[in-house]
């Protein structure tokens, strides 16, 4: 799995003219992008992982700060632009595997206390944010100590 971090004052989204999440305040927005070869433990290891992060003013985390976090399904995030002009996005889940995974992150994040809003998964979405810093992190399962 591979989530762009965002530290953000405001975020919202919407779908079809309708706000459908958004938070005022200090909080993350997370692009999460589910390839292949993702699992369960995954999801919750990287859930656990931003949860902690210290990405927000003066070190804290959306753990510590009690900051909201705004999730955006992004299948784009496994786009392969290696060759040509197009393109591939043969290392990106289909809906089928991807959206459970995406649904097991952000029940990990509440089940750690976090507040999260959400867009629809798979749906065409516009995302406003007010960067904060701006402060970006991309964070890669890849990148972590196996899951357990």
């Amino acid at each position: 799995m591979r989530a762009v971090c965002q530290r953000a004052r405001s975020a919202s989204v919407t779908i079809d003219g309708q706000v459908v999440g958004s938070f005022e305040g200090e909080g993350l927005v997370v692009l999460l992008g589910v390839s292949t070869e993702d699992t369960e433990a995954q999801a919750v290891q990287l859930a656990q992982k931003i949860w902690t992060l210290r990405m927000l003013e003066n070190e804290r985390s959306c753990a510590t700060a009690e900051a909201p976090l705004l999730v955006i399904s992004q299948f784009t995030l496994y786009g392969d632009v290696r060759k040509g002009r197009r393109p591939s996005w043969t290392r990106s889940a289909p809906g089928s595997q991807a959206e459970p995974l995406y649904e097991r992150f952000m029940a990990e994040l509440r089940a750690q206390g976090a507040r999260v809003e959400s867009g629809e998964f798979g749906a065409m979405m516009d995302v406003a944010l007010v960067n904060s810093g701006p402060f970006t992190l991309l964070v890669d399962t890849d990148d972590l100590p196996a899951a357990s």
